[in-house]
This record gives C-alpha cells, sequence and structure tokens, in this order.
C-alpha cells in the first residue's frame, strides 16, 4: 500500500473539484511540476495525475505539463483524463510515466481497450469512477448505464492488473473513505484496488490499512494540499499498514505454501 499525492490539471494549474464538478474548483498551484517537485521532497514516491481538460474533451491538453513533470523529478507518475488513442499512450510512455489510466473508453469503446492492454499490458490501469455504483464517464459528467464490479471483473477479463476505484461523492470533500467499497470492488476485480475519495486525514489510511490486502494504493488530494494530511505522515501510514498485512500473512501461511502444512 502506497501513497499517491494527486495533481489535477486544468487550464493549466493544479487544482481540485469537489465531486467532481468542474464548477467547483479550487486552485492549489500555478505550476502543476514545481508542485510535483514539493510532493517529491515531503517523500512522495508515486503521483496520480488527472489532465481534467482531457477527461472534458476527450483529448489529451496538458501532456506538455506532464512531460516537464518527469523532468523535474524521479517520481513514478500514474496518469489519466482522456487517454482514448494509441497514441496517446506512445506518447506518455515516451515520456516515462509508470501507468497510463484508460476510464471513458472502457465502456465507449471497449475495443480498444482490448488493443490498448494487448500492446501495453501492465503499463495499463483501469479508471473505474462510480457513484451510487454506476459508471460515470466523461470527467464524471455523465452516467454510463453500467454496475462498477460489473465493470470491474470485464477489465480483469481483458487482463488489466491495476485498477483505481473513485467514490465520486466522496471525492474532493474529505468525508472519509468507505473501506466496504473497495473491498467489494478488489474481491470483483480479482486483484487489490487504488484507492481515491474521501481521504480526510491519516485515520482514513488506518482504516484502509485494516484491509490492506485489498488496497494497491492510496490516492489523495484536499486533504493533502489543506494541511490535514502530511505527505510524509500518509507515506508512513501507508507503509506501516503494508508492513501489518506482511506480517499477518505470514503468520497465517509461515512457510509461504498457500496454507500447506510445514
Amino acid at each position: 500500500m502506497y501513497l499517491l499525492p494527486a495533481i489535477d490539471i486544468l487550464g493549466g494549474k493544479a487544482v481540485r473539484l469537489a465531486k467532481g464538478d468542474y464548477d467547483r474548483v479550487t486552485v492549489y498551484h500555478d505550476d502543476p511540476a514545481a508542485q510535483a517537485q514539493l510532493f517529491e521532497e515531503q517523500g512522495a514516491t508515486w503521483l496520480h495525475v488527472v489532465d481534467l481538460d482531457g477527461a472534458r474533451s476527450g483529448t489529451p491538453e496538458n501532456i506538455a505539463i506532464i512531460e516537464r513533470i518527469m523532468r523535474k523529478t524521479l517520481l513514478k507518475v500514474e496518469v489519466g483524463g482522456g487517454v482514448r488513442s494509441l497514441d496517446t499512450i506512445a506518447r506518455l510512455a515516451d515520456a516515462g510515466v509508470s501507468r497510463v489510466v484508460l476510464g471513458t473508453s472502457l465502456v465507449a469503446d471497449p475495443a480498444f481497450a482490448e488493443e490498448a492492454i494487448a500492446q501495453y499490458g501492465r503499463l495499463l490501469c483501469a479508471g473505474i469512477d462510480a457513484k451510487g455504483g454506476e459508471v460515470a464517464v466523461a470527467g464524471w459528467r455523465e452516467g454510463a448505464g453500467v454496475a462498477a464490479e460489473e465493470l470491474a471483473r470485464d477489465v480483469a477479463a481483458l487482463g488489466f492488473r491495476h485498477l483505481v476505484y473513485t467514490d465520486i461523492a466522496r471525492d474532493g470533500m474529505q468525508t472519509g473513505v468507505d473501506p466496504a467499497a473497495y473491498v467489494r470492488m478488489a474481491e470483483a476485480f480479482g486483484h487489490p484496488v487504488i484507492a481515491s475519495g474521501g481521504v480526510a486525514g491519516v485515520d482514513d489510511l488506518a482504516r484502509l490499512g485494516e484491509v490492506a490486502g485489498c488496497i494497491e494504493g492510496v490516492i489523495a488530494g484536499r486533504a493533502v494540499y489543506e494541511g490535514a494530511l502530511s505527505v510524509a505522515d500518509g507515506v508512513r501510514a501507508c507503509a506501516e499498514a503494508t508492513r501489518r498485512a506482511e506480517a499477518a500473512a505470514i503468520a497465517s501461511d509461515p512457510c509461504g505454501m498457500g496454507g500447506a502444512r510445514c
């Protein structure tokens, strides 16, 4: 389990939306690359970046900024928002990003998603954003009429092994997390998921740590920007949750034989 501070890019600036609403924008930094450097200095090793302009228009509009983040930091960067062509994936791969998130295309163009996963494999990550259990697409402006858990099973069958699950109703609201929702998604997906939405402080990381076997990483945005959660504390909490989960796994299966007798 690891922390991914979030940078959402809108109009060239680092912002956060409340519940995915483009009319409820808070600007936190005029230079996303400089913000990424700050996160790195504070101890982050991963960064979650969303091109909000691209998510809304369907065409990436901030790749140059992402390329600048890659030049200025050593962070592992996960990028989503408007990724709907192989050319876009290729450009992001060439920039050196560690993971590319496909969202709307999973529903709108499953043939593209299948082609992309066949070509790029584990570079790709499925991005499922949902409200009330229904998948939302096009920058969260449209309901897809698809159940989130159903889509998780479908993308796992395609070959995706990473999944970001965002609880839109909690995103940007610092209302706290719902660990059970991520457990359900992980069970449907068959692999741990990256949790996004509602992190209000270190206590939420501890709550997610209790189900760390279902959680690959945790995305935190507004809580970090507004001082409710420091990056350093978040990194430590995630590392401690991982250690506890590994210790529990060893205790239950000391020989590493899947429960077989030693």
